[in-house]
């Protein structure tokens, strides 16, 4: 950040350097796969208001981060990653697998820019918000593989959910294309099942007060998620988002 602030700020007797580019303040780890990345997915550079540098971790495909996890010879290519994003001079680091919230402390020792392993980082602080009564809900792409290992990483507890949902629940083609890499979907699809499963959610856990959606390949679709649900629907976009503009803020007009 010190140097992305030297080379703006015109007034300083001395700039300083140390990078071989500047103004990117956003870095993301992203899983080896070739499924569309709709605007709205973390993965596509159009979702971010603000300049974003990707880092792809070769071999590391959905299926193997969600089902191999913990794995400490799949985490070691995911912690280079992140420090090659770190010494390139980014402000935060974000994954493209709500799954890596399982290493979020290893990876976040790792750097020295926030690092933001998982969406689900988000469920301590919404939880916190609800009136009394309302829990939180989460959509994952696959539950019986999100442990509360993975929760209890990122300071989720019991009391906080109302319980989750995964896309393995509902008719199968989202988990299809996602954990088979294909390198084609129907978005109606996709948001159909999504809304199905917002359905289920909701069904089961009428207390849920908001929902965190931990895939992040979901974002595109979250609209239609509230629509059903009518509560706040968060995931990693608005993690990162947020957080990323709490590294830059600027002055307000006169008024």
């Amino acid at each position: 950040m010190e140097a992305q602030r030297a080379v703006t700020d015109q007034s300083s007797a001395i700039v300083r350097g140390g990078h071989n580019f500047y103004g990117v303040p956003l870095g993301i780890v992203m899983m080896d796969t070739p499924i569309p990345r709709l605007p709205g997915d973390v993965g596509n550079a159009t979702t971010w208001p603000f300049p974003v540098h990707f880092r792809v971790v070769k071999g590391a495909g959905v299926r193997r981060v969600i089902h191999k996890l913990p794995s400490r010879e799949l985490l070691e290519p995911f912690i280079e990653a992140a420090q090659e994003l770190d010494r390139a001079g980014v402000s935060v680091i974000a994954t493209s697998g709500g799954y890596l919230a399982l290493f979020q402390r290893e990876l976040q020792a790792s750097v020295r820019a926030m690092l933001l392993s998982s969406s689900l980082l988000q469920v301590p602080w919404v939880a916190s918000l609800l009136p009394a009564g309302r829990r939180v809900g989460i959509l994952t792409m696959e539950a019986r593989s999100l442990s509360p290992g993975h929760l209890a990483a990122v300071g989720v507890t019991p009391e906080m959910l109302a319980g989750m949902v995964g896309m393995e629940e509902v008719a199968g083609y989202t988990h299809d294309v996602y954990l088979n890499a294909r390198s084609e979907f129907e978005p109606a699809r996709i948001q159909a099942e999504l809304e199905d499963a917002t359905r289920l959610l909701m069904s089961r856990h009428p207390d849920v007060g908001a929902i965190v959606c931990e895939c992040t390949n979901f974002p595109p679709f979250a609209h239609a998620i509230q629509a059903v649900a009518q509560v706040p629907v968060y995931d990693l976009v608005t993690l990162v988002t947020w957080t990323v503009q709490a590294h830059q803020r600027r002055p307000f007009g006169p008024g």
